[in-house]
């Protein structure tokens, strides 16, 4: 068996990428006049997810296919629409997220909420145009996981099939609800260890973006116990080690490559693990300024320099990379076993390298 697509990044295999965003495109195309008709007033919430979904790297609809693929499931176009019903899930946690962040961007677009408050202050619409942003951005939050719901329910699996992976998908949108909800609550204490910090690693990021995606193929695939236990073994160190990464780059990554500006995880004041490892190991000095730096929206160049530096002068970063190494290897291993399906073994290898080194 072949496995088509350019060889450069592994979220090409089988022109996943492609594919899934013609779903995309013909699933919106069909919801689209739905809205119309209620309202043309409407058309922004369309534009807006219009916009959020033409970009992405399209990581967990990659990990339900190939998860699919590993249990000797067929490729076909109803699993590729199962698998790209996450990534409207997707959009409904970047889109809530973004609010609850305060975030300027996503993508390099305007965040939701603040496209809808530069719509309301264009139109001089009455009240608060930041209420209004916010309210609106929550909505479509809301319609794009509805619109999830809809699109895993009809792809065109047998419907015993779908109903095998029900379970899986209901567990995992209650995971990343109660991982955003320890995010928000990390924030409002001020951070506290590294470990509270995996914490939310784990059930905001870990298991939504690879373990719990690994398991919705597997189930509508009906996949063996066993196979299951090594998609755990490999998706839950990887999917740590992809948010230790995406914590690096949130302050250490390219704006360009991001497309956030430099440093914007050190004005939102996140408490990842990179910087709770770094406020355990601070000196009272550096402890001090981090006090005062971390979180301002004002941080200007100099600041996130400032803080860059602590992090760096701490052993934070050099700990975090090390713990991504040994997590990715650990995957890695678990990635060994007889029970996965070729050609999905050598294409999830691919994606533990991509995902952890972030070349895709």
């Amino acid at each position: 068996m072949t496995v088509t697509g350019a060889p450069g990044s592994p979220l090409d295999a089988e022109d996943l990428r492609v594919r899934v965003q013609k779903r995309l495109d013909d699933f919106l195309a069909a919801q689209v006049p739905v809205l119309d008709d209620v309202s043309p007033d409407l058309a922004p919430l369309s534009d807006a997810l219009l916009d959020l979904l033409r970009g992405g790297k399209r990581l967990r609809p990659a990990f339900a296919y190939w998860g699919w693929r590993g249990a000797g499931g067929a490729d076909c176009e109803e699993a590729v629409t199962a698998a790209t019903a996450l990534e409207l899930l997707q959009a409904c946690a970047l889109i809530h997220d973004d609010v609850m962040d305060g975030s300027d961007t996503r993508r390099g677009l305007p965040a939701a909420h603040r496209r809808f408050a530069t719509l309301h202050r264009g139109n001089e619409w009455l009240g608060s145009s930041e209420g209004f942003g916010t309210g609106a951005a929550i909505l479509l939050g809301d319609l794009c996981l509805s619109w999830a719901d809809e699109l895993l329910m009809s792809c065109g699996l047998p419907p015993r099939s779908v109903m095998r992976a029900k379970p899986v998908y209901d567990v995992m949108r209650t995971e990343l609800m109660a991982g955003q909800y320890l995010d928000l609550l990390e924030q409002a204490r001020g951070g506290g260890s590294a470990t509270r910090a995996m914490r939310v690693v784990r059930f905001k990021a870990a298991k939504y973006t690879i373990e719990r995606p690994l398991h919705l193929g597997a189930a509508l695939a009906d996949a063996p116990t066993e196979l299951v236990v090594t998609y755990s073994g490999y998706g839950l160190p990887l999917g740590e080690a992809f948010q230790l990464r995406d914590d690096v780059l949130g302050v250490f990554g390219d704006p360009a490559e991001t497309g956030k500006p430099a440093g914007d995880d050190l004005r939102e004041g996140k408490r990842t693990v990179l910087v709770a490892t770094a406020q355990e190991a601070a000196s009272p000095a550096q402890a001090a300024v981090l006090r005062r730096r971390l979180g301002d929206p004002a941080l200007d160049a100099d600041g996130v320099d400032e803080l860059r530096g602590i992090i760096v002068d701490t052993g934070a970063l050099r700990h975090v990379e090390a713990l991504i190494e040994a997590l990715t290897g650990q995957a890695l291993r678990a990635l060994a076993s007889p029970y996965v399906d070729e050609p999905a073994r050598d294409v999830l290898h691919g994606l533990a390298v991509a995902a952890t080194s972030r070349t895709v």
